[in-house]
């Protein structure tokens, strides 16, 4: 004999609540997220592009405050969205960060290094974070490419020393590294270097940040390139 759930548990407990009413179509639900964004943030200052990225670094923190905090360089939506159409190099601190960015919106698998074999050698050799040191094997991928840091702040305040020295400069770096050590000062410190160091940058300012938000504000740009608008 068979019995439905509710039947086994009203023998055994309380009864099982029916199926909620929820939305199930994931288009409906991600169109809704951006309106109700729309409506809690004042997003009237940015152009259009520049909305969208702040609109993904909302959904993806779930805090409408959080948009005032993002900083944009003069040309960082343009130079980032023309790097990522000319299928430019897409490096990235950890390999959260670059399991985040959309694979159906690139062409090419985007970098990360924390994991080469020799990076954990160069960082206990040099008595650093392997965040660090896996940016030594960036040198030839950085020109014209886009930088995504959203873990490591040791990875951005690296990444600035090598520019000042003279290393390459990628066409954007996204850095909205999270933490209490670290984190706001790596982002206020790319904030206050962009202009002189001729970078272009996007950055959330304070603590908040992480892997999610900064492939987030890349996947911005790319379906920008696409077309798709919200």
């Amino acid at each position: 004999m068979t019995h439905s759930i509710n039947q086994i548990a009203s023998k055994k407990g309380p009864k099982v609540p029916d199926q909620q009413d929820y939305e199930h179509n994931p288009q409906a639900i991600e169109k809704d997220s951006f309106r109700q964004i729309r409506e809690l943030t004042d997003l009237s200052s940015l152009t259009q592009d520049q909305q969208q990225v702040v609109m993904r670094v909302v959904h993806s923190l779930g805090l409408p405050d959080v948009a005032g905090s993002v900083r944009f360089s003069a040309n960082a939506t343009q130079a980032g969205r023309q790097a990522l159409a000319n299928n430019g190099a897409i490096l990235c601190d950890v390999e959260m960060v670059k399991q985040g960015v959309t694979k159906r919106m690139i062409e090419r698998e985007p970098l990360c290094f924390l994991n080469d074999p020799t990076v954990a050698m160069l960082a206990k050799n040099r008595n650093e974070t392997r965040s660090m040191a896996a940016l030594s094997l960036w040198t030839d991928s950085l020109a014209g490419s886009v930088v995504l840091i959203g873990n490591a702040p040791t990875a951005l305040f690296r990444l600035l020393e090598m520019i000042e020295q003279g290393a390459p400069k990628p066409a954007l770096i996204i850095g909205m590294p999270v933490g209490f050590v670290g984190a706001a000062e790596s982002k206020q410190a790319l904030w206050d270097a962009h202009e002189k160091l001729g970078i272009e940058c996007i950055t959330l300012l304070g603590r908040m940040g992480g892997s999610a938000v900064t492939s987030a504000s890349c996947n911005a740009l790319l379906r920008c390139n696409l077309g798709e608008y919200y």
